[in-house]
């Protein structure tokens, strides 16, 4: 008696695994028992497909300087605004720095000196009063002097900053009473009449390019789309992004202004083989992607991973052979196995 609900429960499971396999005979024959599909289909072939790849990049001017301090002081004057045009020589920034001028008056004052002294000397020696040592000796003093003069005139010069070129005022980094550093960045100033693109370019890409070539250059917010000349190609490769730099000088529109983001057009640096079918014969289920295949008058279920749409067709990277017939019309119902009949 106690062996009854144990028997029960093995019988019960080799019921369920009976009822649960089937013979793979029946499979077939439960497939072929479905009616024929009538299908359209296109045989795949390999299509010439150059692909057309595209860098981002900015819009920068040719001319581009960042004027600095090479003194410490107070900013004096600032005559310039954000946005401001100014011409080559005019002044920028004057720096307030007391000291430099009194250096200057001290320089000079030691130069009338040591020059009364050496003249001094030489007409001392004319006369035999003095030697060629004592005479030379002043001579140095003389010139060290002057070095002096030099250095200072050159301090005081620092103080005046002038626009090394013609162009706009495109960034500000101080205000009238800052006080400022060597080194310090104070404005940037940029030559809109003459500009380019600067593109971070794959080293794939960049192998390809050559110096006086022409690339087609979009910048979307100015609606800009030119050919432009490439004006440098970095010869070595960011070991980080593994890009180089490429320089693409373009006509000036009143549109385009430094800063914006442009993107860089390579056409045809990647032809190649590649099987197109219609987008209608690709479905997806998740994250697959099938189609239907016709082999012996069947359906074949087959996955795939595609690539770019172009114009109503997609690109089959993998999972596609020459030669194969590819259900284009008639396989919303498709099953695995089904027969199928091809019509024109």
């Amino acid at each position: 008696m106690t062996h009854k609900p144990l028997l029960s429960t093995i019988f019960a499971c080799l019921l369920f695994l009976a009822a649960g396999c089937k013979d793979p005979a029946q499979n077939d024959a439960a497939k072929q028992s479905l009616p024929a599909a009538e299908v359209r289909v296109l045989t795949v072939t390999g299509q010439a497909a150059p692909h057309q790849a595209e860098v981002s990049g900015s819009v920068e001017a040719v001319q581009r300087a960042t004027i600095s301090a090479k003194i410490s002081g107070a900013v004096e004057e600032l005559p310039v605004t954000l946005g401001s045009t100014v011409k080559k020589g005019a002044l920028l920034v004057k720096i307030n720095a007391g000291e430099i001028p009194a250096r200057v008056s001290q320089a000079e004052t030691q130069l009338a000196q040591a020059q009364r002294n050496y003249e001094r000397e030489k007409r001392l020696l004319e006369k035999d009063a003095a030697t060629r040592e004592a005479v030379k000796g002043l001579e140095d003093v003389y010139r060290v002097a002057e070095a002096g003069v030099r250095e200072a005139r050159s301090m005081l010069g620092y103080t005046m900053i002038t626009a090394p070129f013609a162009g706009i005022i495109s960034q500000k980094m101080i205000n009238a009473g800052d006080l400022t550093t060597p080194g310090m960045s104070l404005l940037v100033l940029e030559n809109i009449d003459h500009l380019q693109v600067v593109a971070a370019v794959p080293e794939g890409l960049a192998l390809k390019i050559k110096k006086g070539g022409t690339l087609v250059v979009n910048v979307p917010a100015a609606e800009f789309s030119r050919a432009g000349t490439v004006t440098e190609v970095s010869p070595a490769a960011d070991t980080a992004s593994r890009t180089s730099l490429v320089k693409i000088r373009i006509d000036t529109d009143v549109g385009l202004r430094p800063g914006q983001f442009a993107r860089v057009v390579f056409p045809g640096f990647a032809e190649g083989k590649a099987f197109l079918v219609p987008e209608t014969s690709l479905s997806r289920f998740g994250q697959m992607e099938r189609i239907f295949i016709v082999h012996n008058n069947t359906a074949q279920l087959r996955l795939v991973r595609s690539g770019e749409n172009r114009e109503g067709m997609v690109e089959i990277l993998t999972g596609l052979n020459p030669g194969e017939q590819v259900v284009v019309e008639g396989g919303e119902r498709l099953v695995d196995g089904q027969p199928v009949r091809i019509v024109q």
